[in-house]
């Protein structure tokens, strides 16, 4: 159940926080085009934004961070983007690893990041045996993640299994976030508001959050926003 939190802007206010945030953390671009600044510079701006938004969550109390960094649709850019994404995602691995011990933050990748350069993906697996016996809030960082492509590797790890028969349980066993509860609550910044491939079976019932605000902009009173809104909702799924 979401825990309750006295407001830093009132103290006679109580969010509900919940057990599992998921963010589509989208503007990069956008924010450094209105800089005259290169592409590269925005998704550095937002690696930063990221960083603090962990350490925000993690004061917070939530249980579960997860956030879309990389999808299978990312590809599809200029290798030079793809190039300077992925090396800010080495940078940003190995830098802050040893702030995420000290936060008592475990870290688990979501998608095919086998793809990526030898180095990083040693970085990744570096970082996630190192975190591994944290027992505070899970960082879930989707990496060559696509929602589809999620639930297509679930059914052939079932049929590879010998499952002829499935149930919905059997599916989400399968997922790569098998054993982490469906998010509360999606985030989506930059003013888009579409799901673009993100947790679309776990996703079934979250409540969604839009805002035009782009990632690198995107900071604790955003987020204190984003949970006041969410606090502000009552969560039936599909009962009266």
């Amino acid at each position: 159940m979401p825990q309750k939190i006295k407001t830093d802007s009132n103290a006679n206010e109580q969010l509900k926080i919940p057990q599992h945030i998921a963010i589509i953390m989208d503007g990069n671009g956008r924010w450094a085009k209105k800089r005259g600044l290169p592409r590269k510079m925005g998704h550095s701006a937002g690696g930063e934004a990221f960083i603090k938004i962990v350490g925000d969550c993690n004061k917070l109390g939530v249980g579960y961070l997860t956030v879309f960094a990389f999808s299978t649709e990312n590809w599809k850019r200029s290798s030079d983007e793809i190039s300077s994404l992925v090396s800010l995602m080495h940078k940003y691995i190995v830098k802050h690893t040893p702030k995420l011990m000290e936060l008592n933050i475990s870290l688990r990748l979501l998608g095919d990041y086998s793809a990526f350069d030898a180095l990083t993906v040693k970085a990744l697996d570096e970082s996630v045996e190192k975190l591994k016996h944290n027992t505070g809030m899970t960082l879930c960082i989707a990496l060559n993640y696509g929602g589809r492509d999620d639930i297509v590797h679930a059914v052939n790890l079932l049929i590879k299994s010998g499952k002829t028969v499935v149930a919905e349980e059997d599916i989400a066993s399968a997922l790569y976030t098998s054993g982490i509860p469906d998010p509360e609550l999606v985030i989506r910044t930059s003013g888009e508001e579409r799901m673009s491939n993100f947790l679309l079976w776990q996703t079934a019932y979250s409540e969604l959050y839009f805002t035009d605000v782009l990632w690198p902009d995107f900071d604790r009173k955003e987020l204190i926003a984003a949970l006041e809104s969410y606090s502000g909702r009552i969560r039936r799924f599909g009962g009266v």
